[in-house]
């Protein structure tokens, strides 16, 4: 039943004007609607719901991330509008912030929201 139901994510956010501008301003996604609990944006056809909450503890791992297909170019084009990527000291880790997991067989970069949420852009080889 679910295998062939539409994703909807959720994150949560202290400051829907914050998250917003960075939603839609520096990741570049779709913005659809304020229902007044949530932000509701497009990501390539799923459903993003910026869920306003007054408190909340960011979580230590990776809440929502991306395929890419040029890890290098996005880190550019993101870094380009302030963000800022995480620094684990993990071997591979570029100065750029792309690891590279044994084998090579896929990179990942890791950044936080405006809430210090984690997310992540990756590139997987076929």
């Amino acid at each position: 039943m679910l295998a062939t139901a539409k994703l909807v994510a959720f994150i949560p956010t202290r400051d829907a004007a914050r998250a917003r501008t960075f939603y839609e301003t520096t990741l570049g996604l779709r913005f659809l609607h304020d229902d007044n609990f949530a932000l509701v944006f497009d990501s390539n056809g799923t459903t993003i719901r910026i869920a306003r909450v007054p408190e909340f503890a960011p979580f230590p791992f990776t809440l929502l991330g991306w395929g890419v297909h040029d890890i290098d170019a996005a880190v550019v084009s993101l870094a380009a509008k302030g963000v800022q990527f995480n620094h684990y000291g993990l071997p591979g880790q570029a100065p750029s912030g792309v690891w590279t997991a044994p084998g090579g067989a896929a990179k990942v970069a890791w950044f936080h929201d405006p809430d210090g949420n984690t997310l992540s852009i990756s590139q997987h080889q076929p």
